[in-house]
């Protein structure tokens, strides 16, 4: 026996095999016709034009997405995880910008969800499973990305208000979302224990300085935001002060599955467009489907997806057990970074695949390859996942 075993390291829990519902199939179903007839036609010039696509947004309200991951109480359906990773599978299949802009204000909503006031819910849950409000989150700072106790955001109580000044960078929907959840710093010399969070309005004074021109994810604005003496009131803080690292590391253990399902579901249209192609392209004479060597490469796509997609949902099936072993950071970890990696070796396959097509945007698996390389970086970094994993394993 080796002799770490039994000692300090983490045991990994046994991974029960997830199957899916009549009902959850039945929703792949109909959403996956809902993103063919809608999402799918604007995919290519939303990624052209580089701007939000409010027509795809609209489409999705009416599909009532928003409100999936909500509670019922607040307006949403109080969808589980594993649910709504097919939602963004199936979204991210033909639009990856679209399904970040559903993932985004989902993500905004988790720390009120799960340490806000029953003010707080009730104020801003409602807006978002409506459509009438989107959400982003403002964590990353110039000099603070992974490591998030050097953001120098701060937040100075005075009253019944803190005034709130600094820049965020890197804000998914920045200048579309009327909702910012910010984190800043209420003692400056507490390190990680001295960051709180904030849920700041739009109307309270916010700033879009700029826009980034990006490799992918076009449809869905990325920028960096500024709070220039903002004053929040301080009924908008969710938790107490200085739980904010608390809440922003482990509202990111609760989404980064979701960011391994969008890294499948990109992954997935690759390989569907990939065999679609293969069939109709004909070279000695007979479809390159006929050629092994083509034939090994979709076998061996296939299934790094599937394995994929079992380790997400395996990931947001913890996320709905509330994490009763304390697995779902490492977990969730594991998924976030293999989907990743996965979706990165899928998609560069496919524009192998489509030879000199592929590297066109006649076709899309090049913008698909594009959208995968984001999943490697945001949400932490594949980087920070290993390091997570390997922490959990060895201390």
């Amino acid at each position: 026996m080796p002799a770490h075993a039994g000692g300090a390291g983490a045991t990994i829990g046994v991974v029960q095999p997830i199957t899916l519902s009549a009902t959850q199939h039945e929703f792949r179903s109909s959403l996956r016709r809902f993103c063919e007839d809608k999402v799918a036609k604007r995919a290519a010039d939303v990624d052209r034009r580089g701007t939000f696509s409010w027509e795809n947004f609209e489409d999705c309200v009416g599909m009532g997405l928003p409100a999936l991951g909500l509670p019922v109480e607040h307006g949403g359906s109080g969808a589980d995880h594993v649910t709504q990773a097919i939602m963004i599978e199936e979204l991210a299949r033909v639009c990856a910008s679209t399904s970040l802009t559903i993932l985004i204000s989902r993500l905004g909503m988790i720390p009120i969800m799960r340490w806000g006031s029953e003010e707080l819910g009730a104020r801003y849950l409602p807006r978002v499973a409506s459509g009438r409000s989107q959400a982003s989150y403002c964590l990353s700072e110039p000099d603070a990305g992974s490591d998030v106790a050097a953001m120098r955001t701060r937040a100075v109580r005075d009253g019944d208000t803190y005034v709130i000044t600094g820049t965020k960078y890197w804000v998914t929907n920045a200048g579309i979302s009327d909702i910012y959840i910010v984190f800043a710093k209420t003692d400056a010399e507490a390190g990680h224990q001295g960051i709180s969070c904030f849920v700041v309005e739009r109307d309270h004074g916010v700033e879009v300085a700029k826009l980034e021109e990006k490799m992918g994810m076009r449809g869905s604005p990325t920028g960096e935001v500024v709070f220039d003496g903002v004053r929040v009131p301080a009924a908008n803080r969710v938790g107490e002060e200085g739980e904010g690292f608390y809440i922003a590391m482990a509202t990111l253990d609760r989404s980064r599955p979701t960011i391994g399902a969008q890294a499948v579901g990109i992954a997935q249209g690759a390989i569907d467009h990939s065999v679609g192609y293969l069939h109709e392209r004909r070279q000695f004479g007979r479809p390159i489907a006929e050629h092994q060597a083509l034939r090994f490469m979709v076998a061996d796509m296939a299934t790094r997806v599937e394995a994929a997609r079992g380790l997400v949902y395996k990931a947001c099936a913890l996320v709905d057990e509330d994490d009763p072993d304390g697995q779902l950071s490492m977990t969730g970890a594991m998924a976030k970074c293999f989907a990743s990696d996965v979706a990165m070796s899928v998609t560069t396959d496919a524009v192998q695949l489509l030879g000199g097509y592929g590297y066109t945007r006649d076709f899309p698996v090049e913008r698909f390859m594009r959208e995968a390389k984001l999943t490697q970086i945001y949400e932490g970094t594949n980087q920070i996942q290993r390091a997570v994993i390997a922490n959990r394993l060895l201390g």
